[in-house]
């Protein structure tokens, strides 16, 4: 798919924050090499490459020599989930201090992803067996596991980025509300109204708090798996505002299409219906620049 030029104009620079390439233990469509590649179709300045399953930091610095002649800056992050050991600070900070930007507290091992998706082949199925085991950021009392807040405060310490992950939208509440009194500013919310189930009235005191709330364009993508109306997008972007908002395209899977050509289908539904150009690009360039520290 060619990019229409207004729109590819309009995404120059764009920073994806939530691309599912490879290596993974689900299917995925290419590696984190090739996914900044095809970024250059529409100017992609940065991405940052996901994994429910392992540090992308280390791929990310394994792939140095292949990475070394794409525009496109591929950073790393890690998801605490089971197979990483859930809350464990020595991977945090081996990632972060390796280079990694993100931090996503559990999303597959999330108490709220596994009542959403139990072990019954709906969230893809792996290419090998593994297991799962339930993490919670809480104890009994209500309040953060000591764990947790070690794993903050090394977040903060390196200016990364915090993300409530897949958990209830108490528990990222209780994050975030730790968070700020650490005075952390780069915090995200990701596809509130995926999994989650966090209502907009509960999106505004994170944002209060401090936090972006990230919308995944490939659920609105009509190739995409989901199909959601991008009425419904502009509905969140106009009840929260531009400038707390951040679009990514959470794709990468094999079944779905590649993560540009969503971007310029999603892009063009939104602009199509109003959206004005200034507050796209806020949206996709300036917000999650802000956010991973690029022009620090």
């Amino acid at each position: 798919m060619s990019p229409r030029p207004a729109i590819a104009s309009v995404l120059d620079g764009l920073v994806d924050m939530h691309v599912h390439s490879g290596p993974s233990p689900f299917p995925r469509r290419f590696d984190h090499v090739e996914a900044a590649q095809d970024g250059a179709r529409i100017g992609l300045r940065a991405m940052v490459a996901k994994s429910h399953h392992h540090n992308t930091q280390m791929d990310v610095l394994a792939m140095k020599g292949r990475l070394a002649g794409v525009a496109a800056t591929v950073y790393g992050g890690i998801a605490l989930n089971s197979t990483v050991g859930g809350l464990n600070v020595h991977a945090v900070r081996m990632c972060l201090r390796m280079g990694g930007k993100v931090v996503w507290f559990p999303t597959i091992s999330s108490g709220r992803h596994i009542e959403c998706h139990p072990e019954d082949g709906a969230f893809p199925t792996t290419t090998v067996p593994l297991t799962l085991e339930r993490i919670d950021i809480v104890g009994e009392d209500g309040a953060l596991k000591p764990e947790a807040i070690e794993i903050l405060d090394e977040i903060k310490e390196q200016e990364a980025v915090v993300n409530g992950g897949h958990m209830y939208p108490a528990s990222i509440r209780t994050l975030f509300q730790a968070a700020r009194e650490r005075v952390m500013k780069r915090m995200v919310v990701s596809h509130p109204d995926f999994v989650i189930g966090a209502e907009p009235d509960l999106c505004r005191e994170l944002v209060e708090l401090g936090a972006f709330v990230e919308h995944e364009i490939g659920m609105y993508d009509p190739e995409g798996n989901m199909k959601w109306d991008p009425k419904r997008l502009m509905t969140w972007i106009e009840t929260l505002g531009p400038e707390h908002t951040v679009l990514s395209s959470d794709f990468g899977q094999a079944a779905n299409p590649k993560p540009v050509d969503a971007w310029m289908r999603v892009a063009g539904a939104l602009l199509d219906l109003g959206l004005p150009e200034k507050d796209l690009r806020r949206m996709v360039r300036d917000n999650p620049a802000h956010l991973l520290n690029l022009d620090a």
